[in-house]
């Protein structure tokens, strides 16, 4: 299962202290020291690197894997510096502590938290640096501070009618302290927050000069292809290598934690080499596991009752009094992550230091591997990350790191790691697979009173933060469940944990996938009992949720709900909230032949102030269309402990020509960030579960959808 980070919460925060962006301000790490000598730049803080030519570059210090961090953050930045945006650049920042996130105490990217993390920090680095500027500027021209004023990267005095560019004074700046309080901006004074600005990576994507981790090129590299066991957990029994020798370029045969690394000169080589090796496996009890097996044990985990994650009012009392209660189970698959880079590192062990170049997720965790597998000091593990070809929570697992780290240090050459598509999909961690029972009791009126939810699901944070659960309690697992947004006054939700010997991990807005799926179906279900318009009964039940109610209007309005549809067409709603974010989404549907088209998709967003709107709606875009495909086509099957997919033939992705009309519409209801990258992924499988219902006047239960 790769390697993993055995680390309680309090650990991770330990490997940075609290990283507020005032103790950050103060750090100068050696790459972004204050200059020295002539050409250095001006480097105020870990984020700001301005030269003598005004151009500023903005450490950026998560990863891109196509979300527009490397646009958003150095937004932030520019803002609070008032620099001129045509002459803003941004680099990837190394590993290092000083750019831990500070939502989760790690360098690292993942649960939709750039922004949200940024928002401050970024902002003060920004506002220290011009402030810093100002202070140079009215210095040497023997005016107070307050007289001056920022704009497009100068130094302004409007009273004497005089201006310097930022780059005139960047050395009369180093020269002075970094402010301990920084002031930022009123929204209202924004100049590029809010609005469309050009994503930074977009001219090296289309010139094909983007370094993605498959491009990475060092002296002396070989390639290598990893022989795993096709059962999880297995290991190698014994093996031949005599054929994969023979292959022409085959530098090198070993053995690591992983299985067999075959190491050649190309890609070609090593991959011919693995498939000539002869390996005999321990596959492990494991084996005997099949997608039959699993679910069964879910059945009878959900028998019983599990660890509650909520208890408001009495629910059992309240379905047991009930005169009529409606009882529905849900049943979701394993899912892959099939970004479109499969898995790919390259590292090189030396004897005193050690670099790896990986599109990864996880900079902290890289590094702290590299250095212990290569016995070096962490100030000798260097981490360059490239650009992410897709991550979606794959790229922060450290398994194709570590196959790179232990297949350098025992060739004793930089090595690149290469994935095939068949090994990226039958060698994953999997979105878990779950089994959801939900009750819930009605009064007269159709209204719920009561409202029963159990998940039984495998735990993700049991392998990273096992600290974190609880009396049996992964409260990660019920994201989505226990922040149900509806008027109801006796809620109980509970968690039976699952272990299947499947290995799971994070996948696009994870758990809300499969909660927000079962939750916003079943509530269609209880308007159908109610005989209510689903979109009226969700707003009757927002009364005290108005964010939800607002962007659940949003989305009714500019879909036209309730305005007639072509023959054989429906449309079906849902809202969900995650990582602090709302939305929801209507999908206008039909069955063609026996297959679920969708033809046009409204979203309606509340994600709080918007850094790049461009970025915005390409990503609720993007999540969309992930789900969407996991709604009509994603499922990982097992038997005989072996994953049955293997490339996109039998893991289907949506094609182009299958793609629906989507409209997204952004309402603002809240003053502080919310998450971006994963939100439109949970509503869009209940949106379309609900219109294939509508169509087929029978409830959708499972997926993918099958009609």
């Amino acid at each position: 299962m790769g390697a993993t980070m055995k680390l309680s919460r309090r650990e991770f925060v330990k490997l940075t202290g609290a990283a507020g962006a005032g103790l950050v301000l103060g750090v100068h790490l050696p790459a972004c020291r204050p200059p020295d000598a002539a050409g250095d730049p001006f480097a105020p803080n870990a984020w700001v690197r301005l030269d003598a030519e005004g151009v500023l570059t903005v450490m950026v210090d998560r990863s891109e894997m196509g979300q527009g961090v490397a646009t958003s953050l150095p937004m932030l930045v520019a803002e609070e510096l008032d620099a001129d945006w045509e002459r803003v650049r941004f680099a990837f920042a190394p590993a290092d502590p000083v750019y831990a996130n500070p939502m989760f105490g790690l360098q690292g990217t993942g649960g939709s938290t750039s922004v949200r993390a940024g928002w401050e920090p970024l902002r003060k680095a920004g506002g220290a640096a011009r402030l810093m500027l100002v202070t140079a500027a009215a210095t040497r021209w023997g005016v107070p501070e307050a007289e001056c004023r920022t704009e497009a990267s100068h130094v302004i005095h409007d009273a004497t009618d005089r201006r310097l560019d930022y780059g005139e004074l960047v050395e009369d700046a180093a020269r002075l302290s970094v402010p301990a309080e920084v002031t930022l901006k009123d929204p209202s004074a924004f100049r590029l927050i809010g609005t469309a600005r050009r994503r930074l990576d977009t001219a090296d994507k289309s010139r094909g000069t983007a370094g993605f981790g498959i491009d990475v090129q060092v002296p002396g590299l070989l390639i290598a292809c990893v022989a795993r066991c096709p059962v999880f957990g297995g290991a190698v029994a014994q093996y031949d290598d005599a054929a994969a020798r023979a292959i022409p370029g085959v530098r090198h045969v070993v053995q690591i934690g992983s299985g067999i690394a075959v190491v050649a000169d190309h890609y070609w080589g090593a991959l011919e080499g693995k498939r000539a090796l002869a390996v005999t496996w321990n596959e492990g009890e494991t084996a005997a596991q099949t997608s039959e097996k699993i679910a069964q044990q879910f059945r009878t985990l959900a028998a019983e009752p599990g660890a509650v994650a909520r208890d408001d009012g009495d629910a059992a009392h309240a379905l047991t009094a009930a005169s009529r209660t409606i009882e529905a189970t849900y049943a979701l698959p394993f899912l892959a992550h099939a970004t479109m880079e499969p898995m790919t590192a390259t590292a090189h062990v030396q004897a005193d230091r050690v670099d790896v170049w990986a599109p990864t997720q996880n900079q902290t965790g890289s590094r702290d591997l590299a250095a212990r597998i290569a016995g070096v000091p962490l100030e000798q593990a260097a981490v360059h990350t490239t650009y992410l070809g897709g991550g979606f929570g794959r790229r922060f697992e450290l398994d194709f790191v570590q196959d790179a780290l232990e297949t350098s240090k025992a060739v004793g050459a930089p090595v690149k790691v290469v994935y095939s598509r068949e090994d990226d999909i039958q060698h994953d961690f999997y979105r878990p697979a779950s089994y959801h029972v939900l009750r819930a009791a009605l009064d007269g009126s159709g209204n719920p009173v009561a409202w029963s939810h159990r998940v039984v699901a495998p735990s993700i944070m049991a392998r990273w933060f096992p600290d974190s659960i609880q009396n049996g309690l992964d409260g990660e697992a019920v994201e989505g469940a226990v922040g149900l947004p509806y008027a109801i006054p006796n809620v109980r939700v509970e968690y039976r944990m699952a272990e299947t010997g499947i290995p799971v991990g994070f996948w696009r807005s994870v758990n809300h996938t499969h909660n927000g799926f079962v939750t916003e179906c079943f509530i269609d279900e209880l308007a159908r009992a109610a005989r209510t318009d689903p979109y009226e009964y969700r707003r009757r039940l927002l009364a005290d949720a108005p964010r939800h109610g607002q962007v659940l209007q949003t989305a009714a309005e500019r879909a036209g709900w309730g305005t007639p549809l072509p023959a054989g067409r429906a449309r079906g709603i849902a809202v969900h909230e995650s990582f602090a974010s709302i939305v929801a989404q209507v999908a206008e549907v039909s069955l063609e032949s026996g297959r679920v088209r969708v033809h046009r998709v409204v979203c309606a967003v509340d994600c709080g102030p918007v850094v790049n709107p461009d970025t915005l709606e390409a990503q609720v875009e993007s999540a969309m269309v992930y789900g969407l495909t996991a709604a009509l086509y994603g499922a990982i099957t097992i038997d005989a402990g072996r994953v049955q997919q293997s490339n996109f033939h039998d893991y289907e992705m949506l094609r182009m020509n299958e793609m629906p009309t989507v409209e997204v519409h952004v309402v603002s209801g809240h003053d502080s960030p919310g998450g971006a990258g994963e939100i439109g992924t949970p509503p869009i499988a209940p949106a379309v579960a609900n219109a294939v219902a509508a169509l087929t006047r029978r409830p959708v239960r499972s997926l993918p959808i099958r009609v």
